[in-house]
């Protein structure tokens, strides 16, 4: 029976389609006018807000992503002319709510993104609530959303038409993933990727270790090298992704150092034919991982729907840091 991991990767082409189709207008305008968007989520949602920050830029707008743990309690606040930009499937995670709750108090315009059916008023609904603990669908969708507020903002790439090319190559990896040949490793998975694609990278080791708990990271290139390398040996697997964009060929090198170390390494590529910009590629490429994060479940018999669980479900644990506490 298929998981609603599954279920919910395969979502993914219509709810990128849907989100071609919002009125978005009037919350890229707020952001178009602010002296500087600081963009802010938890886990996946800090992903989110890393390549939406990038996106931002492309837009000519001083853009900083920041988790939202060090934005609540660790960072200098906030300035005048700020737009807070959250980013949370729930509209529960404690910190982004915390975020949320400072900046409203303080006068600070936000702007959010959340699923559908949340309270609250100012947020961008994306989809309805995922069903599996892996996040996918809602994932995406926010990148979807990030560049449709980036491109009415003033930013080339991000366009309705843009984002339904990008729905049409989520659709052909759904379709034929191409990562039957990536074997499940002994010991541990490193992902690498350059610039964007080591966003991607850590997104994709986080659904490998949620849904089919195996010891994985994500590295920018630059990072790996620079000591993360060190402990990887022949019982683990390196996953590189896009080399081709690396623009100094360090990604590429590196496949080739982890091959000469005996580690079983494997490339993961776009398909020619209609290429995306650099930042819209990520999501077909997102989807490749989740995708390799379901096999893996299946073939190690993991549940990926509850990734959660003993001691680390405490829902104590989950609330620290809500506002109130």
């Amino acid at each position: 029976m298929p998981t609603a991991l599954h279920r919910m990767i395969n979502q993914q082409a219509a709810a990128l389609e849907h989100v071609a189709g919002l009125d978005l207008a009037e919350r890229a305008a707020v952001l178009a006018a602010a002296r500087r968007v600081v963009v802010t989520g938890t886990g996946t949602s800090q992903h989110a807000a890393e390549l939406g920050a990038a996106m931002l830029e492309r837009a000519g707008l001083d853009a900083r992503w920041v988790p939202a743990v060090q934005w609540s309690r660790w960072s200098a606040g906030h300035r005048p002319g700020d737009v807070l930009l959250v980013i949370t499937h729930t509209a529960e995670t404690a910190f982004a709510v915390r975020a949320r709750a400072a900046a409203q108090e303080a006068g600070v315009p936000v702007v959010s993104v959340t699923g559908t059916g949340r309270s609250w008023p100012e947020a961008i609904g994306t989809v309805a609530p995922e069903e599996s603990e892996t996040y996918t669908v809602s994932y995406t969708s926010a990148l979807g959303v990030l560049a449709r507020l980036a491109h009415l903002a003033g930013a080339p790439e991000g366009s309705a038409d843009d984002l339904r090319r990008t729905a049409e190559q989520v659709r052909a990896v759904c379709a034929e993933p191409g990562v039957g040949h990536i074997a499940v490793p002994a010991r541990s998975l490193a992902v690498i990727g350059c610039g964007p694609w080591g966003v991607t990278a850590r997104e994709g080791a986080l659904k490998i270790r949620e849904g089919a708990r195996i010891l994985a990271e994500g590295f920018d290139s630059d990072r790996f090298l620079h000591g993360s390398a060190v402990p990887y040996t022949a019982a683990d697997g390196l996953v590189v992704l896009e080399p081709a964009a690396d623009p100094d060929g360090l990604t590429a090198a590196l496949a080739d150092a982890a091959r000469r170390e005996g580690i079983a390494t494997a490339t993961l590529e776009a398909p020619g034919g209609d290429p995306l910009p650099p930042l819209l590629a990520q999501i077909p490429m997102t989807v490749r991982l989740q995708l390799l994060a379901d096999r893996y479940a299946a073939l190690r018999g993991q549940d990926p729907d509850e990734a959660i669980v003993g001691a680390w479900a405490d829902s104590a644990l989950w609330r620290m840091g809500t506002p109130g506490r």
